[in-house]
């Protein structure tokens, strides 16, 4: 491994980084796509290259089409679940799927709670 691909993560387009030249985040799930990201990497389900290129292109894009600004992770998220369909690593119905089950349960839990995906 070289020194360019020992921090991948300072390769990626745009990544909002500290004075220290660390990842910034704002929400506790964009901590975790981004380290589910590093570790499908890691893992070696991609290259860095296929991945930059992927966000890339998702941030380039006009993001889901509602014309709201979309937040950088959440091009972030869009990208990886792109790569993690493309490589035939998760299906779209599965990521639909736990899409639609994240956001019933966000739903029915009330402020201040843990988030719980029931299992089936």
């Amino acid at each position: 491994m070289t020194s360019r691909d020992a921090r991948p993560q300072a390769q990626a387009p745009s990544l909002p980084l500290d004075q220290d030249g660390g990842p910034v985040f704002s929400a506790p799930w964009e901590a975790r796509v981004f380290a589910m990201t590093l570790q499908a990497h890691q893992a070696g389900l991609f290259s860095w290259s296929e991945w930059a290129d992927t966000l890339g292109a998702e941030l380039a894009g006009d993001g889901d089409g509602s014309g709201e600004p979309l937040g950088y992770y959440d091009h972030w998220l869009t990208a990886f679940e792109k790569l993690l369909t493309a490589k035939g690593i998760a299906g779209a119905g599965q990521l639909s799927d736990l899409r639609t089950a994240w956001d019933e349960a966000a739903r029915a839990t009330p402020h201040g709670q843990p988030i719980e995906l029931a299992r089936t």
